[in-house]
C-alpha cells in the first residue's frame, strides 16, 4: 500500500488577542488556534492538526508566534500564505510558512521566548486595549532594583497559576529589565527558556506591589522563597502583554 509522505511545516504569524480567548481551542469560545485550523482545512481540503509554540491567555497579543502542522507536499507556499490571510480575521496575520525537519516541534524545540509588558502613564487613544493605562505607576528605578533578584531564581511557583499540569515550575530567566520606550510609555522585557501560565503578569504585579510598599530585598526574596502564589502580587491586565520573540536552533530571526 502506497502512502503519501508527510512533511512538517512551520507557520509564522502574529495576532491581536483582544477578541480571542487565547491561542488554544476552547469549547465555548473562539481562539487563534480555532481560526487558523478552520482556515487551513478550508484551503487544503483535509483535516489539519496545528500545534502552537505556547499557550497565550485570553487577551494576550503576539508579535511573533510559531505553530507547526504536518501535510503532504505543499507546491505553492506563497499562494497558501496569501489565501490564508484573505480568509483569516483581520486580527490574525500569517507572515510565512516553511518546511522544517519532521522531528521539529513548535513548542519543545524552542530554546527561548521573550515577552514584553507595556504600561502607559499618559492617556493614549491609540493604545486602548494595547497597553495598561496606569497614571500612578512607580518610577522604573524602584522596579528595576528587584528585577535582578529574579535572575538568581529558578523555581517560580510564586508566580504560577494554581492546579496547572506542568511537570516543573523551574524556569531559567536570561534577562529582564524595565525601560522607557518614550515619555510615559514603559516596557518590561523578559527572556527565558520557558514561562509558566500567568507568570509574566504575576511578576509585573509583584514588582508593582514591591515598589508601592517599598519592600527591601529580603522581603522581596521572601515572596519567591515562599513558593506561594498568595504571597505575590496581583496579575496585571492581559491586554498589556505581548509575545515578541521565539528562538529556535535553526532560525536566526
Amino acid at each position: 500500500m502506497n502512502t503519501i509522505p508527510m512533511h512538517r511545516y512551520f507557520i509564522k504569524l502574529s495576532f491581536d488577542g483582544s477578541k480571542f480567548h487565547g491561542w488554544q481551542i476552547q469549547q465555548n469560545a473562539n481562539s487563534i488556534q480555532a481560526e487558523l485550523t478552520k482556515a487551513l482545512i478550508v484551503l487544503m481540503k483535509t483535516e489539519v492538526e496545528i500545534t502552537g509554540c505556547g499557550r497565550t491567555d485570553t487577551g494576550v497579543h503576539a508579535r511573533i508566534f510559531y505553530a507547526h502542522f504536518d501535510s503532504a507536499n505543499i507546491e505553492d507556499i506563497d499562494s497558501l500564505v496569501h489565501r490564508l490571510n484573505a480568509i483569516l480575521p483581520f486580527e490574525i496575520a500569517v507572515q510565512e510558512i516553511f518546511q522544517v525537519a519532521n522531528d521539529t516541534h513548535a513548542r519543545f524545540t524552542a530554546t527561548a521566548r521573550t515577552y514584553e509588558y507595556h504600561v502607559i502613564r499618559n492617556k493614549d487613544p491609540f493604545l486602548i486595549g494595547k497597553a495598561w493605562y496606569n497614571i500612578n505607576f512607580p518610577e522604573l528605578e524602584k522596579l528595576n532594583k528587584f528585577v535582578g533578584i529574579l535572575l538568581e531564581y529558578e523555581d517560580f511557583t510564586s508566580f504560577s497559576k494554581l492546579n496547572t499540569q506542568t511537570f516543573t515550575n523551574n524556569c531559567k530567566i536570561f534577562s529582564a529589565q524595565w525601560t522607557e520606550q518614550y515619555k510615559g510609555h514603559l516596557v518590561f522585557t523578559i527572556r527565558a527558556d520557558r514561562f509558566l501560565r500567568n507568570m509574566v503578569r504575576a511578576i509585573v504585579g509583584t514588582l508593582l506591589m514591591a515598589a508601592e510598599k517599598d519592600l527591601d530585598e529580603t522581603q522581596f526574596r521572601r515572596i519567591l522563597d515562599s513558593k506561594n502564589r498568595s504571597e505575590a502580587g496581583f496579575s496585571v491586565p492581559a491586554h498589556g502583554l505581548y509575545l515578541t520573540k521565539i528562538e529556535y536552533p535553526f532560525l536566526n530571526k
